[in-house]
C-alpha cells in the first residue's frame, strides 16, 4: 500500500512537536520571521524544537531567505535537518547552495498561481530533493508565502506531480474533509497542514486525529 507521508507544519512548541509526532506525523514545519502568514517563530525556539525531534522525524525549516548564505546562517542558527525555500532564488544563489548545504535536504515551494508553475520544473529540479505545492502569493504587495488556509487548483497540482520525477508534498487549505480527495485527485508524496488540525491557533488533537484517520482511508483506496 502507498503512504502518504505527512508534514504538520506551523509548530510552535516541544508540546505540539510531541503531539504532532504521537498522531503520526513524518515531519515537522518550523516557521522563521515570515513578511505574512501564521507560526512564525524564534530562531532559539526552533533550536530548541528541533533538538528534541525524535530520530526519524524531519525538522523542516521554513525560511524566506533568499541567498545561500543566509539560507546557510538561518539553519546554522537553528539545527534543522531540512530546509523548506518559501521564494524563489536566483540560479547563482541555487548553485551556491549546492556547494554549501550538502548535508541538508531541500525542499522547494512553488505557489500554484497559474500553469506558469509548471515552468519552474525544470529550474529547480536538478537543484532540490522536493517540491511543495501552496497556495501562496509571493507576488502580492505583502507577500504570501504560506499559512494562506485556501486551496489551489488540485488538477493541475496533479499535472505538476506528473511532471516531475522529485516527490511532492501538497499543501494549502487541506483539512480532514478535503484531504482525502486532495491525495485522489493529485497522488502526492507528501501532504502539509497547519490551519487545517488547528483550533484558535493550536493543535487540535481531534482534528489531527480526523485528518491522519483520513490519510489512512484515502491509502487504502490508492
Amino acid at each position: 500500500m502507498v503512504r502518504t507521508r505527512v508534514k504538520i507544519c506551523c509548530i510552535s512548541s516541544v508540546d505540539e512537536a510531541q503531539l504532532a509526532v504521537r498522531a503520526g506525523a513524518d515531519a515537522i514545519g518550523l516557521v522563521g520571521k515570515m513578511p505574512s502568514g501564521p507560526g512564525p517563530i524564534p530562531d532559539a525556539k526552533i533550536k530548541e524544537i528541533a533538538r528534541h525531534a525524535p530520530p526519524g522525524v524531519s525538522c523542516f525549516l521554513l525560511t524566506s531567505e533568499t541567498s545561500a548564505s543566509g539560507v546557510a546562517e538561518h539553519l546554522l542558527r537553528t539545527g534543522a535537518s531540512t530546509v523548506q525555500l518559501v521564494q524563489h532564488i536566483s540560479l547563482a544563489e541555487t548553485l551556491s547552495l549546492d556547494r554549501v548545504l550538502l548535508s541538508t535536504r531541500r525542499v522547494q515551494v512553488i505557489h500554484m498561481e497559474d500553469e506558469g508553475a509548471l515552468e519552474l520544473i525544470s529550474k529547480y529540479e536538478d537543484h532540490v530533493h522536493a517540491f511543495l505545492l501552496d497556495s501562496g502569493r509571493p507576488s502580492a504587495e505583502t507577500p504570501e508565502l504560506g499559512g494562506t488556509g485556501r486551496t489551489h487548483d488540485w488538477d493541475l497540482s496533479r499535472r505538476f506531480v506528473e511532471s516531475t520525477k522529485k516527490p511532492v508534498f501538497l499543501a494549502g487549505g487541506l483539512i480532514p474533509e478535503n484531504v482525502g480527495e486532495a491525495i485522489a485527485r493529485v497522488k502526492p508524496y507528501g501532504v502539509d497542514v497547519c490551519s487545517g488540525v488547528r483550533s484558535n491557533g493550536h493543535l487540535d488533537p481531534k482534528k489531527l486525529d480526523a485528518f491522519m484517520t483520513a490519510i489512512r482511508h484515502a491509502d487504502r483506496h490508492r
